[in-house]
C-alpha cells in the first residue's frame, strides 16, 4: 500500500492532470494547438489518435491516466503512480465539479426555517441609470 504522502501526491498530480488536459483541450478547440507547450502538444496528438480507435470517453480517461503519470513522477512519487477514484464527472462530460460540498448559505437556512418568505432587496434598474445620469452630468458639469 502507498504511503501517506505519496497518496497525497498522486491526488495533486490526478487533479492537476484533468484540470490542465480540458484547459488544453479547450485550447486546441479553439485554435491555440501551436501556443501549447510541447508536452501538451504530444498528449493531445496522442488524444485525437485514439479517438480513432475508442470512445472519446475512454481517449480522455487513457490521455488524463498520460498526464498523471507523468505529473506523478514530476512531484516527487515514489515508484508507479497508484490507481485512484476517478470523478465520474471528469471523464462522463467534462464538467468540472468540487470534490467538497459546498454548505448552505446561513441567509437560505434562515429563510427557509421561517414561515415567512425571504424578501429580497433590489435596487430596480431605472434607479441605477438615473444616478448614472446624474454622475456623468455632474462630471460634466465640474469638467467646464
Amino acid at each position: 500500500m502507498a504511503s501517506r504522502p505519496s497518496i497525497r501526491i498522486a491526488r495533486k498530480a490526478r487533479a492537476k492532470a484533468e484540470a490542465d488536459f480540458a484547459t488544453w483541450l479547450m485550447m486546441a478547440k479553439l485554435g491555440s494547438f501551436d501556443d501549447l507547450p510541447p508536452n501538451a502538444q504530444a498528449f493531445l496528438l496522442g488524444y485525437r489518435a485514439r479517438l480513432e480507435r475508442m470512445s472519446e470517453a475512454e481517449s480522455k480517461a487513457v490521455a488524463v491516466r498520460e498526464i498523471y503519470v507523468s505529473y506523478y513522477g514530476e512531484m516527487g512519487g515514489l515508484g508507479a503512480a497508484p490507481e485512484l477514484e476517478v470523478l465520474a464527472t471528469s471523464a462522463d462530460n467534462g464538467v468540472a465539479r468540487s470534490q467538497r460540498p459546498r454548505n448552505a448559505q446561513p441567509a437560505r437556512l434562515a429563510a427557509a426555517a421561517s414561515d415567512r418568505p425571504a424578501v429580497r432587496k433590489s435596487v430596480p434598474a431605472l434607479l441605477i441609470f438615473a444616478a448614472m445620469v446624474a454622475l456623468i452630468a455632474a462630471y460634466k458639469l465640474l469638467m467646464n
